[in-house]
């Protein structure tokens, strides 16, 4: 029983030899899996702060081009353009500066534009301006809105607003635009 407790001794040591072996390598395989991690934390990240700035040099580049369009009449049909395809003016908060960062151009810049090569006098005048167009409109096609809803449909933060601009643009209230139309059918 001596010799066989002897060699169930020796199995127990050597398969405690293997258990701190095994501990030793899982121990070295996890330090080298942290490492890969962070390398790949690393890489991860420095791939994403070049997609940042390939996205701001290529944004750059294209409000510098459209800052550089020496022809007022390129940048009005840009305008024109963005205006009539993506109707931001029907959003009550749309403002000269949405307007400047949506052509990639300065405020300054869209200012000195309209100053000088339109009949609105400001970027604003225009975005208002656009605000009554589609209030008419809505007018015209939509007798069954109220003018609230109008107003809200033009991009108008209040029916006030709306009333006050229609006044000014046409000389009559857009409930009197109204009446006029559906007396006139």
């Amino acid at each position: 029983m001596s010799d066989e407790i002897k060699k169930l001794q020796a199995e127990n040591e050597q398969l405690r030899k293997e258990l701190d072996r095994l501990k030793d390598e899982l121990i070295r395989l996890v330090s080298r899996n942290l490492d890969l991690s962070e390398r790949l934390e690393c890489d991860i990240e420095l791939r994403r702060r070049t997609e940042v700035a390939r996205e701001l040099l290529d944004g750059n580049i294209q409000r510098q081009h459209n800052a550089d369009l020496k022809d007022d009449a390129q940048l009005m049909a840009l305008i024109d353009l963005k205006v009539e395809s993506e109707r931001p003016h029907l959003k009550p908060d749309f403002c000269t500066a949405d307007l400047a960062e949506m052509l990639d151009v300065s405020q300054e810049r869209l200012i000195r534009l309209f100053r000088h090569q339109t009949i609105h006098r400001t970027p604003d005048a225009y975005i208002d301006n656009l605000r009554v167009l589609a209030a008419l409109q809505l007018l015209r096609e939509k007798p069954q809105y109220n003018i609230a809803v109008v107003a809200e449909e033009a991009g108008f933060s209040n029916v006030r607003t709306l009333q006050r601009r229609v006044q000014d643009a046409i000389g009559m209230t857009p409930v009197e635009y109204r009446n006029m139309l559906t007396r006139d059918k």
